[in-house]
């Protein structure tokens, strides 16, 4: 006979570590109109699902439904890149119907922003954040592998702020030799309109990144570099589970982040479960 792989000794059930499931992402899509370096570098060849073969709406939101009874309260959309999904806004607005959803959030990249994000908000879309990682045109080209242009994102990013989207929360994925130069750049860029930066250690994701230890530019080293310029202290983790350890400025108290994914791995704390788009 088996192990459950959830127990209910208390009122929320946990899997075999005695973690809870709080949070779930749900990929809407597994295309996207880039092809980042550190992510789906455009020399690799990719093969997606068939339309038919990707969750309908109604099927995400009966399994929303069902995920509630195990305890999740949080909900993020992602992709591929989410906003390719035609009629987003549809299955937002069936999400946010569900009571016992208390945050429903999407990660973007952006480009499509600007002309969804009213429309997102509408729907009852909680949070954003948007990847942005770099604020220069030519290494933002080089890094998106399409030559997209970063002045779109940021016209999103304007969008969304109109739309009333604040604060946003802005990944930025670093890679030395990249864009680790601009990491105190894109700081205090953001710092000075309120949104609050993730600064992420670049990652392996299954090898066709062609990541090496050498690229990875640690959180420590990230947030020294922005403390020289800009004085920050810690502000702790709102919950063990969560993946980013919090800073503040001293000057005005917005809040930045690092994911230290390779220097100070937390998955043992995870609380998230996946769906993909499958």
């Amino acid at each position: 006979m088996t192990e459950a792989p959830f127990s209910t000794t208390d009122s929320k059930p946990r899997d075999r570590l005695g973690r809870p499931l709080d949070d779930l992402r749900i990929s809407v899509i597994d295309r996207c109109n880039f092809r980042c370096s550190f992510c789906m570098p455009a020399s690799h060849v990719y093969h997606f699902l068939p339309k038919a073969e990707i969750l309908s709406f109604e099927e995400i939101t009966r399994l929303a439904r069902a995920f509630t009874r195990l305890g999740v309260r949080k909900i993020r959309l992602t992709g591929g890149e989410p906003l390719l999904r035609v009629q987003i806004e549809k299955l937002v607005a069936m999400l946010a119907s569900i009571e016992e959803i208390t945050d429903l959030a999407l990660t973007t990249n952006g480009l499509l922003l600007a002309d969804r994000a009213a429309d997102l908000r509408a729907a009852g879309l909680d949070r954003l954040t948007v990847s942005v990682p770099s604020l220069d045109p030519q290494t933002f080209a080089e890094i998106s592998g399409l030559g997209h242009r970063v002045e779109d994102v940021l016209r999103g990013i304007d969008a969304a702020e109109r739309a009333g989207f604040s604060p946003l929360k802005i990944n930025v994925v670093v890679i030395k030799g990249t864009n680790d130069g601009e990491v105190a750049t894109i700081a205090r860029y953001f710092k000075e309109r309120g949104h609050v930066v993730r600064f992420i250690e670049y990652m392996d994701v299954g090898t066709l990144n062609h990541w090496e230890p050498e690229s990875v530019v640690s959180s420590r080293e990230i947030l020294e570099r922005i403390g020289r310029e800009m004085p920050i202290e810690p502000a702790g983790r709102a919950r063990a589970s969560d993946v980013a350890d919090r800073f503040r400025y001293l000057d005005d108290g917005v809040e930045l982040g690092t994911i230290a994914s390779v220097t100070e791995p937390f998955c043992g704390d995870c609380a998230r479960g996946r769906i993909t788009a499958e």
